[in-house]
């Protein structure tokens, strides 16, 4: 058989001046042969965290019904839409986050700092800070070789503060929760400019006057790269056309709406108060921002890694939106207050809202013989459970996605008292095809999860 039809790689750029724009998967990226057969391109695999701090008024977070019968709690039920792709996960525990004998007190810097890792935070308000390495960047290095970027590690909060975060705790336990190396936090990143130039833009230079040279040159980043894109429809079939086409507008959107950000951004502030670049006016918008960009980073398999720190540990957000003008962390230490619990249970219920829009977004993203949500695995979660005690055990935990075929959802799993919560994260990495033995502390993988 001789096949003489052009395919394209999987690795097609359009290359232009200040701009590199991936593409999505195509059908024109399947292999010749697998492509005279019908056979969708296979999808690849990914990971995403999402993190929430400061726990969650449990009772309005936990299903009573174990199985595949459980109801969708108050806190939950936005997640209705996506419940066959939904796994709440009881009963883990985070030991290494446990403050020990003759140490400070802590709370916040303890709990982020083990989070990912499964290992206990040496306390120091220092720069010889020390935990473990994080199961994203283990899944990082493992998918290095297949992306451009190696891992993204987002957030909503400027994580540019110095100097003791926390009772005895660096500020780095709390800005992060990924470590490369056991020394070595990875920093957040909350500006969605830099986001976005990151995966379309020219990284050769991050003087703020030379990108606004560049931006009053060229105007849009598919401006850049406009010609290429003609030539390259040509060259694609209808269907592919139309991925084409829906793809480059979500980028245009996207786009415009960080210069709108950014000109809402020039108007009078202290200096001082000014944030670093295009950050949204409100929380709302700057979040489906941010997720947006996530969706377009798995789309263009530009990384298959993503951490996204909703909040931080600490934080003083108010949400106003959801009738809460209390700072979050003071109102976390609610001691047992209904006015402050129901408080919580509105903020909680909020930034569930936030992740329905995210989670809604990559079901609607097609990808390969499926879409988004069918080839990704997400956990979604919170370092402690009662946040008056500052409580690592029975963690709010949940996990989202197909991991294109491995994982089980539409389940409600109670885990046996004691386990930890390493487990998770070990059971993740090997169902997106990450080679480890073991993750902190760990002691083996959750059945409930994997057999499908």
């Amino acid at each position: 058989m001789i096949i003489t039809r052009k395919y394209l790689s999987r690795r097609t750029f359009l290359q232009g001046v200040g701009a590199s724009i991936a593409l999505p998967l195509l059908d024109s990226m399947v292999p010749a042969l697998a492509a005279t057969r019908d056979t969708a391109a296979a999808p690849v695999k990914r990971l995403g965290v999402v993190y929430v701090p400061h726990g969650a008024i449990m009772e309005h977070w936990t299903p009573t019904t174990n199985g595949t019968d459980f109801e969708m709690t108050r806190i939950l039920q936005a997640l209705t839409p996506c419940r066959d792709r939904l796994t709440v996960v009881s009963g883990l525990d985070n030991a290494p986050a446990k403050i020990r004998e003759g140490e400070p007190i802590g709370g916040h810097g303890n709990i982020s700092g083990a989070f990912l890792t499964g290992v206990h935070a040496k306390p120091t308000e220092g720069a010889n800070v020390e935990t473990g390495i994080s199961m994203d960047q283990i899944a990082a290095k493992h998918f290095a070789k297949h992306t451009q970027i190696a891992s993204l590690e987002l957030g909503l909060e400027n994580t540019s503060l110095s100097g003791a975060g926390d009772s005895g705790f660096s500020c780095s336990y709390v800005n992060t929760l990924s470590w490369r190396t056991p020394n070595t936090p990875v920093p957040v990143v909350n500006n969605p400019r830099a986001v976005f130039e990151r995966l379309f833009g020219d990284n050769d230079s991050t003087d703020p006057e030379a990108r606004r040279a560049r931006m009053r040159k060229q105007g849009s980043i598919l401006d850049a790269v406009g010609e290429k894109v003609t030539r390259l429809e040509g060259k694609l079939g209808s269907n592919d056309r139309s991925k084409l086409t829906e793809y480059l507008e979500s980028v245009r959107d996207i786009e415009r709406r960080v210069q709108k950000a950014e000109e809402q951004g020039g108007r009078e502030l202290p200096l001082l108060e000014r944030p670093s670049g295009a950050i949204p006016a409100t929380f709302e918008e700057h979040c489906k921002l941010m997720m947006d960009l996530q969706v377009l980073a798995y789309q263009t398999d530009m990384t298959r890694v993503i951490t996204f720190m909703i909040s931080k540990e600490l934080s003083p957000r108010t949400y106003p939106e959801v009738d809460v003008p209390d700072p979050h962390h003071g109102l976390s230490h609610h001691q047992n207050r209904p006015e402050s619990m129901e408080k919580l249970v509105r903020v909680s219920k909020f930034h569930m809202d936030m992740f329905a829009y995210y989670l809604d977004r990559l079901k609607s993203t097609p990808d390969g013989d499926g879409s988004l949500l069918d080839h990704v695995a997400i956990m979604y979660g919170s370092g402690m459970s009662n946040s008056n005690l500052h409580d690592p055990t029975n963690l709010p935990m949940l996990v989202l996605g197909g991991g294109s075929g491995e994982i089980r959802g539409g389940q409600h799993v109670r885990c046996p008292e004691g386990t930890p919560l390493t487990n998770l994260f070990l059971t993740l990495l090997h169902r997106v095809g990450v080679p480890v033995e073991s993750i902190g502390d760990s002691n083996g993988n959750m059945a409930e999860l994997s057999e499908v």
